[in-house]
């Protein structure tokens, strides 16, 4: 059974820091881009981060580049990422996902085939 399960989400200040991770289990993920989504109260999913099968392409959303850095370990079956500079605009919960060999639109929710359960992410001001 394929399964994204993410963790490292709670509550922090503004300014603060977190490390999102995401386990992938029941395959092998090395060939999926993996990606991160956020949605906050009241408002529509929205993209987050991006990273390819062979970590050669990385997208962010403007409003988290130079904050936010994803990575993967295939070994691993992992991908985290790393937020810094917290703000309360992004406290969302945070969802990872999978979408097997696709390099084209990847800003888009439609193009992933697997989603975590999410981890709530509190930035408090």
């Amino acid at each position: 059974q394929v399964q994204l399960v993410e963790s490292g989400g709670g509550l922090v200040q503004t300014g603060g820091s977190l490390r999102l991770s995401c386990a992938a289990s029941g395959r092998s993920f090395s060939s999926d881009t993996m990606g991160w989504f956020r949605q906050a109260p009241g408002k529509e999913r929205e993209f987050v981060a991006a990273i390819t099968w062979t970590g050669g392409i990385i997208y962010y959303a403007d409003s988290v580049k130079g904050r936010f850095t994803i990575s993967r370990d295939n070994a691993k079956n992992t991908v985290a990422l790393q937020m810094n500079s917290l703000k309360p605009e992004d406290a969302a919960v945070y969802y990872c996902a999978a979408a097997y060999r696709q390099a084209f639109g990847l800003r888009l929710g439609a193009t992933y085939d697997y989603w975590g359960q999410g981890t709530q992410v509190t930035v408090s001001s």
